[in-house]
């Protein structure tokens, strides 16, 4: 089998980096939340090498000088050596930005001798750092990159390289319709969402805004004849993407949320449990709100719940249909977001049986 590497920088990924990019004295060193722990998991559970690569601007010049790098440099590395996490190889450049050399980050002069020796498998490699030059510098390896920063933290990144990114795609196309659903269950929020009814698709971005999922639907139907096609198949590609999405459901939380919205008390309590089941307390005296009629709001949510083999409980209060309506899209997304949360150092099945 071929030996994957993590090629790891150093100031702002293992340690803290000051305003000067500099760390030259112990009072400057702080280690970035995570590290220890995380690693450590990495380096137990998981066969990737740990290279460090890590370029020192001008180091063993006036500008940094050598007797002020080492003693912090060796400290950092006893410290972690200290919670288990080793490096296989240690690279350091020393040139500045300006000298344009082939070793320094981006270019790829460092690990040259990785890259053409193919023990290794590049492509499922990665870099772990936290400027765009390290991402740059993945590119031109041709392996992936983790990038700290935002909502990407250590934690995460043992997450990905432990359980993998839970991604899916659904291409569903009937006589009907044809619908495309892209999600990535730990994304940012992300919405491209089309389905020729302004309001459903208000509804749907309200799963990916609020669920922190990264979601794109588009969904060409017949229209022409009404919109009871174009929205029961969205949900269930939608249903059949998160099912997908959701893999072995190792670690998984499983359960649930609720929330109000102005006048309106919204509760969405669901079980990936495997069981399909719904209860749909809610009434709508309304024939349509903005182009979606009110009675396709069951049979959507009735769709996607068989779909996604989730046991899916919705009741509403209120008097306005729309906030009411809203109400429960966002619930749904906040509950969505409550059940996937995985945990990587409980990672079992949330079950006594045994599966789900």
């Amino acid at each position: 089998m071929k030996k994957k590497i993590l090629f790891i920088d150093r100031d702002g990924t293992l340690i803290r980096e000051p305003e000067d990019e500099q760390i030259d004295a112990f009072e400057k060193l702080r280690f970035v939340d995570g590290v220890f722990r995380n690693l450590n998991f990495i380096r137990q559970h998981l066969d990737f090498e740990f290279v460090m690569v890590s370029n020192q601007d001008g180091l063993g010049t006036p500008a940094f000088q050598e007797d002020k790098f080492w003693p912090v440099h060796n400290f950092v590395l006893q410290t972690l050596a200290g919670e288990g996490v080793t490096f296989d190889e240690i690279l350091i450049d020393r040139h500045f930005p300006e000298d344009n050399a082939p070793t320094r980050k981006p270019q790829t002069g460092l690990v040259e001798k990785y890259i053409v020796n193919t023990d290794y498998d590049i492509a499922g490699s990665y870099v772990i750092g936290d400027r765009e030059t390290d991402r740059l510098f993945a590119e031109n390896i041709g392996c992936k990159s983790l990038i700290l920063g935002d909502d990407m933290t250590w934690d995460r990144i043992a997450e990905i390289l432990f359980a993998g990114e839970r991604t899916a795609e659904i291409r569903r196309t009937t006589k009907e319709t044809d619908i495309q659903v892209k999600m990535n269950l730990d994304g940012r929020g992300s919405c491209d969402i089309s389905t020729g009814l302004g309001f459903f698709d208000h509804m749907l971005e309200q799963i990916g805004k609020h669920g922190m999922i990264d979601l794109t639907i588009h969904t060409n139907g017949d229209l022409h004849v009404d919109e009871h096609h174009t929205i029961e198949d969205t949900a269930i590609a939608l249903g059949e993407c998160i099912y997908k999405a959701l893999g072995n459901k190792r670690g998984i939380e499983r359960y649930g949320y609720s929330l109000p919205m102005d006048d309106c008390l919204c509760s969405v309590a669901l079980d990936f449990g495997g069981r399909a089941w719904l209860v749909f307390d809610a009434d709508f005296h309304r024939e349509k709100i903005g182009d979606m009629p009110t009675e396709m709001f069951l049979h959507f949510f009735k769709s996607f719940s068989d779909a996604a083999h989730m046991n899916l409980n919705i009741k509403a209060e209120g008097e306005n249909e729309h906030h009411k309506i809203e109400g429960i899209f966002k619930a749904l997304a906040r509950a969505i977001k409550m059940a996937v949360k995985r945990d990587i150092y409980k990672y079992e099945l949330p079950s006594t049986k045994g599966m789900l």
